[in-house]
C-alpha cells in the first residue's frame, strides 16, 4: 500500500490541483518555527517517509524470514513474465516484466515532461521588463526547467539498486548485483536529462544576454554555479561509464564513480533541500548501507588456506561464525593490503553456508594484475606465512528457488562456472535429508584448455563425502584443445598460519542484522529531525522568522547534509560496537577461532586419501569433450521435462546465446535465469 501510494504521487505530480490544492494545504498544517514554513515538511512527508517506512517494514518481514514461505505456485504465476523476451545491445537480456515496467516509467516520465510543457505553454505571459522578448524565449525557459524537475524523478531511483544491504531490493525478490543494470539505465535517463536541461538554461541566457546568471550563486534562491558544477562532476562520472572505456580503464571508471559526492551535494546546494527531498530517501538509505560496510571493511580477517589450480586460479578459504548465512551465488567484496590498500574486487562465492558451517571460500582466476598478484603471493609460499585480507559483505538473494525445478541445466563459459560451485555444494548438503526433493542437476561447462578442467574439482570440497546422492551429470567441452594433455598437473593445498588478532567472519551487524538495520535507519533520522528543529527554532527563525528570505539557502543545505551525516554515523557506529562486543562474547564462548594450521590440522594422508575419494566419485559423472563447443539448442530442446530450469553464466555471447533459445517457442518448459558472477 505504502508503495503503490508512493508510485501515485509522480503520476499526479504534473496535476495542477497536485501543486495549487494539495501541497498548499498540506503545508499550511505542517509549518511551524521547528521545519519552516517551505514546502519541506511536506515534501518530507509524502516523498521521504513512505520509502523509509518501506525499508523499515522489510527489515522486520526479512527478520521473520517470511520470504522462505513463497510457494512454488506463487512463483509460476510469473514465470511467464520473466521469460526473456528481448535480446539486445545496450539493454541485454530483458524478460516481459522488466521490459514493461521500462516502457511504464518511460511514460511516467513522458507523461509528467508533456503534461507539464502543455500547462505551462499555455499560460506563459511575458512582462514588459523581462529579459524575454519573445515566446519561443519563454518556452525554452520552462523547457529547461521541466527536464530537470522530470531528471529529478530519475535521480529518486538512481541509488536504490547500488544499496547493498537494502531490505527494499530484498522484499521486491531483487539484488544489487542483478540490479545493477537498471542503476544503469536510469543513470544514462538522469544525465541525459540533466544535460539537457543545462544545455537549454546555458541556450537561453546566451539569447537573452544574461551570461551574469551562468556564474550566479544566490543566497535564497536556486544557485545555478552549483547546479553547473553538480552537472560537471555528473559528465565526468557518466564519460567514465562507456562500455569500451570501462573495460579498459576499470580503476578511473571506479574512482570516477566517486564524483557522486560532488554530483549530490552541489545538486543540493543547486535547489536547496525543499526539493533534495523528493531524491533523499534513497540516497539516505545508500549511505546507511555505506557507512556499515565501511565499518565492516575495517575488520582484519586472516586466511587459513588455498588451493593452488594449476589453470592459475585459486581458491581462497576464511573462517567465519555459523550466524553467518548466505544464498548460492552470493557475492563478496575482497580487499588485500599487501597488495593494495585502496583496490576492492568483487568475487562469487565457492562454498556453501550449510555444508561448511564454519568457512567461506572464493575462487580467484589471474586475469588481471591485482589477481595475477595475488596468484604469485600465494604460489610462492612459504615465502609468506599469512596472508591478510578485508572484507565486505556477502550480498545475494534471500533464498534460492532452485528445488522447485524437476531438473536443473546450469550452463558455464569459462570462469562463470563459479556460481554453480556454490549451487551444487548447497545441493549436496540438501541430497543428505532423504525427505528433501532434490532436482537433477546437468552441468555444462565449456573450456579453454585442457588445464581448466581442475575447476571441477572444487565442486566437492574435501570433507565432503556425501555426493552419491545427488544425481550429477557433467559434460564439460575443451574448445581449443584435441586430445587431453598427457601430464596434468595435481591442485596443491597451502596452509597460513593463524593470528591471535585473527577474528572470524560475522555478520557486520550479528545475529538480529535486520534489526539492528531497522534500528540505525529508524534512530538516525528522528535524531536529525530533532536536530533539525532545533536549529531551526532557536536559531534560523530568530534570523528569517519563516520568510525564506534572509537565512541563505546554502546554509540550510549544508546544515541538513551534515546532520544527515552524523546521525547516521552515531547510529551505525553505536550498533556496530554493540554488536561486535556481542559477536566477541559468543565466539569465546562457543571457541570459535581459527585454529586450522600445518600444525594443529595438518593436511595428511587421511585426508588426502578422502579427497581422492571424493574426486575420483566425481569423476564418474564427468564426460570430457575435446576440440568441439556444446549445441545449446539440441541439448536444451532435448529436456521435455515440463519444469525444467536453466541457469547460465560466463560471457556476454554465451548468456544471449540461451537467452534467445528459452525465449522461443518451442522452449515453453524452459525456466531461464541469467546468474552474474565475479571471478
Amino acid at each position: 500500500v505504502l508503495a503503490a501510494g508512493y508510485f501515485s504521487l509522480f503520476v499526479m505530480m504534473p496535476i495542477s490541483q497536485y501543486f495549487h490544492v494539495w501541497i498548499p494545504k498540506l503545508r499550511s498544517h505542517t509549518s511551524s518555527t521547528y521545519f519552516g514554513t517551505t514546502q519541506g515538511s511536506a515534501y518530507f512527508l509524502l516523498y521521504t517517509v513512505p520509502v523509509l517506512l518501506i525499508s523499515l517494514l522489510g527489515c522486520f518481514y526479512l527478520h521473520l524470514g517470511k520470504n522462505k514461505g513463497t510457494t512454488a505456485g506463487r512463483r509460476r504465476r510469473w514465470e511467464t513474465w520473466r521469460r526473456p523476451i528481448v535480446v539486445m545491445r545496450g539493454l541485454g537480456i530483458v524478460s516481459r516484466i522488466e521490459l514493461s515496467l521500462l516502457i511504464m516509467f518511460i511514460a511516467l516520465l513522458g507523461w509528467n515532461l508533456g503534461r507539464f510543457l502543455a500547462t505551462d505553454f499555455r499560460n506563459i505571459t511575458i512582462a514588459p521588463n523581462s529579459h524575454t522578448h519573445h515566446r519561443w524565449q519563454a518556452r525554452l525557459e520552462r523547457a529547461a526547467v521541466r527536464l530537470g524537475l522530470v531528471g529529478n524523478i530519475s535521480l529518486t531511483f538512481l541509488f536504490f539498486p547500488v544499496t547493498r544491504g537494502s531490505s527494499v531490493l530484498r522484499i521486491f525478490g531483487l539484488t544489487s548485483e542483478s540490479s545493477i543494470r537498471y542503476h544503469m539505465w536510469l543513470g544514462h535517463i538522469a544525465m541525459g536529462l540533466f544535460t539537457a536541461h543545462g544545455f537549454c538554461y546555458i541556450l537561453y541566457w546566451a539569447v537573452t544576454h544574461q551570461s551574469s546568471e551562468i556564474v550566479r550563486w544566490s543566497k535564497t534562491g536556486v544557485s545555478n554555479i552549483a547546479g553547473e558544477i553538480s552537472l560537471a562532476a555528473g559528465l565526468g562520472l557518466w564519460a567514465a561509464t562507456v562500455p569500451g572505456f570501462r573495460r579498459r580503464f576499470f580503476n578511473v571508471f571506479f574512482y570516477s564513480h566517486h564524483l557522486y559526492i560532488l554530483f549530490v551535494v552541489f545538486f543540493v546546494f543547486h535547489l536547496g533541500i525543499t526539493f533534495a527531498t523528493i531524491m533523499l530517501p534513497g540516497f539516505y538509505l545508500f549511505v546507511v548501507d555505506r557507512y556499515v560496510r565501511f565499518l565492516q571493511s575495517r575488520r582484519r580477517l586472516g586466511i587459513l588456506c588455498a588451493r593452488v589450480l594449476p589453470c592459475d586460479t585459486v581458491e581462497l578459504t576464511v573462517a567465519k561464525t555459523r550466524t553467518l548465512d548466505y544464498a548460492p551465488t552470493s557475492i563478496l567484496f575482497l580487499n588485500i593490503p599487501m597488495i593494495s590498500k585502496l583496490q576492492w574486487h568483487p568475487f562469487t562465492i565457492s562454498s556453501s553456508s550449510n555444508l561448511e558451517a564454519d568457512k567461506l571460500s572464493i575462487a580467484v582466476k589471474a586475469e588481471g594484475f591485482w589477481t595475477k598478484k595475488l596468484y604469485e603471493l600465494v604460489s610462492s609460499h612459504p615465502s609468506i606465512d599469512r596472508l591478510q585480507v578485508s572484507i565486505e559483505g556477502p550480498y545475494g538473494p534471500t533464498s534460492t528457488p532452485f528445488l522447485r525445478h524437476d531438473i536443473l541445466v546450469m550452463i558455464s563459459g569459462g570462469s562463470g562456472i563459479t556460481p554453480f560451485i556454490s549451487i551444487i555444494r548447497e545441493l549436496i548438503h540438501k541430497s543428505q535429508n532423504p525427505q528433501q526433493r532434490i532436482p537433477q542437476v546437468l552441468l555444462i561447462c565449456a573450456f579453454k584448455n585442457s588445464s581448466d578442467l581442475t575447476m571441477l574439482d572444487l565442486i566437492l570440497p574435501v570433507s565432503n563425502s556425501g555426493f552419491s546422492n545427488l544425481q550429477l551429470k557433467i559434460e564439460a567441452f575443451v574448445t581449443r584443445e584435441k586430445h587431453p594433455a598427457q601430464d596434468p598437473k595435481a591442485i596443491r593445498t597451502v596452509w597460513f598460519n593463524p593470528d591471535s588478532s585473527d577474528e572470524p567472519m560475522s555478520p557486520v551487524l550479528g545475529q538480529n542484522s535486520w534489526l539492528w538495520l531497522a534500528a540505525i535507519i529508524s534512530a538516525s533520522f528522528v535524531v536529525y529531525l530533532i536536530f533539525i528543529g532545533i536549529l531551526t527554532r532557536f536559531y534560523i527563525y530568530p534570523i528569517d522568522h519563516n520568510s525564506n528570505n534572509v537565512y541563505p539557502l546554502g546554509w540550510r543545505s549544508l546544515f541538513h547534509m551534515s546532520f544527515i551525516c552524523i546521525c547516521i554515523v552515531i547510529a551505525s557506529t553505536a550498533a556496530f560496537l554493540w554488536t561486535k562486543s556481542s559477536n566477541a562474547q559468543i565466539q569465546h564462548t562457543q571457541g570459535l577461532t581459527p585454529q586450522i594450521s600445518p600444525v594443529s590440522r595438518s593436511y595428511n594422508a587421511a585426508a588426502i586419501e578422502l579427497e581422492s575419494l571424493t574426486l575420483q566419485s566425481l569423476s564418474q559423472s564427468v564426460n570430457v569433450h575435446h576440440g568441439e563447443r556444446p549445441d545449446l539448442r539440441k541439448i536444451l530442446l532435448e529436456h521435455k521435462e515440463q519444469n525444467t530450469g536453466v541457469l547460465v553464466s560466463g560471457p556476454q555471447k554465451l548468456r544471449h546465446e540461451v537467452a534467445k533459445i528459452c525465449s522461443s517457442r518451442l522452449a515453453a518448459n524452459l525456466h531461464f535465469e541469467s546468474i552474474s558472477f565475479s571471478w
